[in-house]
């Protein structure tokens, strides 16, 4: 759920506690709620609250078989690593859900393209080898969402074969067509934006990213029929729900602004969870809603009669995202902490959101942290610590729990650059594949960026990343607890975090290259005397000598169990 920040705005390096005396906004909606109000189904997905998730490429994560490319049975094989179902144990990174970049069958390395949604692309394997995945990971605890390419299919896959053979065929108008040009660019912002209009056959069909994706007519009834078939499809096999590319895109009205965020698409998003919730009530759907908090929030649709929002339950924070490595690049909290107050006025009560560093499309986090002064490591370090120590059901890029860099790609296309093959060991195949080659080079630093040289080390980043979902998964509060900022210098990043009956202090020092920092806490509580977490042996100490005051190494994170 959406856990709302609460400013203390005091003076100078004392910091309060402030805990409202008066009923909740969730506590008010319920004592006025009328018993004539309409039955409707909720939401079940208090299961994805506060989970830590790990996004996938399949094509780059385990190859079973030997011929280069990353599948299924790899991913089976290393189930184990992410998660190996027993609480008790700490040397399984302990994630509990995994995103799976596209499976279904598709021409392009990616999968975006897809020719068909209903099986699973044959270099990754079969739809028998998903659904022994799903039972696998669900025995170990994790659940299952997929990339769902909703907007737009392959311009190979057999409806736009047949949209496209003649303007009488009854699959004409799955797809969108003109006789002419409108004349419409990309709506991206970008000025020099491609035309989104295509000629094929004396005519012109609409696909918003290239010729090579056509866009689907969310405007035909069948259409809409069809995706929720094959959703419901997915969830049978085993899935736990979606990850909804391009959100934003699924109904046009016109040129420009008007081809993003209309209301044909806020429609067709509640018409799926509304499908969904009433067959699926605990099937998650994640928006990919690549735009301003404002515009973000309008896509959890009406709270007034669900829990949430009526449209799409979660979705992907990209403003948070941005202001969380702007607090590691910057050593300054202030966009981490405008984001949340943002977030507190503009997100329903009951909303989730999905914080990240990076993910496939952008840089990675050790490629855009990267400084070369032998400070790179803290700074990875402070990062996966700002990420999994506030709540929200965070996402973790294969990959970043071992330093993965972007890999060298020549061309005009970086995206494969972002997305190679996961470094198991130092030796020639990476751990990866016994193929003389994997289907793409490995990202440089494979020596020491590798999961081999790093699993026995306490020291090393992995371990780190290991030590912060475990203790997560330990104390609730990090996921879910209502959020109270605590003013600090704009180094510093203090919050509480209350959830039930644990309250938990947690505290950043984002400077990585400074003297220690040194803030007084004045707080309603006392303190246990050790701390649940300190990062890399650095200082994070807390201390009571009449009021809290902690000490912060550079780059340091401490989190404190806290008595009321």
């Amino acid at each position: 759920m959406l856990h709302r920040p609460s400013l203390a705005l005091l003076a100078g390096l004392s910091l309060s506690l402030l805990i409202p005396a008066c009923q909740s906004t969730d506590q008010a909606k319920e004592g006025s709620t009328s018993t004539e109000a309409p039955q409707v189904t909720q939401w079940q997905l208090d299961w994805a609250d506060g989970r830590v998730f790990y996004e996938v490429f399949v094509r780059s994560f385990a190859d079973s078989d030997g011929d280069g490319v990353g599948d299924l049975q790899g991913l089976i094989d290393r189930l184990d690593y992410l998660n190996d179902g027993d609480p008790a144990t700490t040397d399984d990174l302990g994630v509990g859900g995994l995103w799976l970049m596209p499976i279904f069958e598709s021409p392009s390395y990616h999968g975006y393209d897809t020719v068909d949604y209903s099986t699973v692309d044959r270099e990754y394997g079969t739809v028998e080898d998903f659904e022994r995945l799903a039972v696998e990971a669900e025995k170990r605890g994790m659940k299952i969402v997929l990339d769902f390419m909703i907007n737009h299919s392959s311009r190979e896959h057999p409806w736009f074969q047949a949209s496209a053979s003649s303007p009488e065929d009854p699959k004409r108008d799955w797809y969108l067509w003109r006789e002419e040009d409108p004349g419409w660019t990309q709506p991206f912002g970008d000025e020099s934006g491609g035309n989104v209009w295509h000629e094929l056959n004396g005519a012109y069909y609409y696909g918003v990213f290239w010729a090579g994706m056509p866009d689907l007519n969310f405007r035909n009834p069948e259409v809409v029929s069809e995706i929720q078939r094959l959703a419901s499809l997915w969830i049978d096999r085993g899935a736990a729900g979606f990850r909804l590319d391009a959100a934003r895109h699924l109904v046009e009205d016109g040129p420009g602004q008007a081809q993003n965020s209309t209301p044909g698409t806020h429609r067709v998003l509640r018409e799926l969870s509304s499908h969904l919730r009433e067959g699926h009530p605990g099937a998650l759907l994640l928006g990919e809603c690549w735009t301003d908090l404002e515009r973000i929030a309008a896509y959890y649709g009406s709270d007034e009669l669900i829990r949430g929002g009526d449209e799409l339950p979660m979705l992907f924070n990209f403003p948070l995202s941005y202001a969380l490595m702007e607090a590691v690049a910057e050593a300054d909290s202030g966009a981490v902490r405008e984001t949340l107050a943002a977030m507190d006025a503009q997100f329903p009560a009951g909303a989730l959101h999905a914080p990240f560093l990076t993910n496939h499309d952008q840089n990675r986090v050790a490629t855009t942290l990267h400084r070369g002064d032998g400070l790179d490591d803290l700074r990875l370090r402070l990062a996966a610590a700002l990420l999994l120590t506030q709540p929200g059901t965070p996402f973790v890029y294969y990959g970043e729990e071992v330093g993965l860099s972007n890999g060298i790609q020549e061309g005009w296309d970086r995206d494969p650059a972002k997305r190679t093959p996961m470094p198991w060991s130092a030796e020639a195949g990476g751990g990866f594949t016994t193929a003389e080659e994997p289907w793409h080079p490995f990202s440089p630093g494979k020596e020491s960026a590798n999961v081999a040289a790093q699993i026995g080390d306490e020291g090393s980043l992995l371990s780190w990343y290991r030590r912060l979902i475990h203790l997560r998964n330990a104390h609730p509060a990090l996921g879910r607890g209502e959020i109270q900022l605590l003013k600090a210098p704009s180094s510093v990043l203090a919050y509480v975090l209350e959830h039930e009956e644990q309250r938990l202090l947690v505290a950043h020092y984002l400077s990585v290259d400074q003297n220690a920092a040194v803030v007084g806490l004045e707080v309603s509580a006392d303190a246990l005397p050790e701390p649940l977490l300190a990062i890399n042996g650095e200082r994070a100490e807390l201390s009571t000598e009449g009021r809290l005051v902690v000490s912060l190494g550079p780059g340091a994170s401490g989190v404190w169990r806290l008595r009321s």
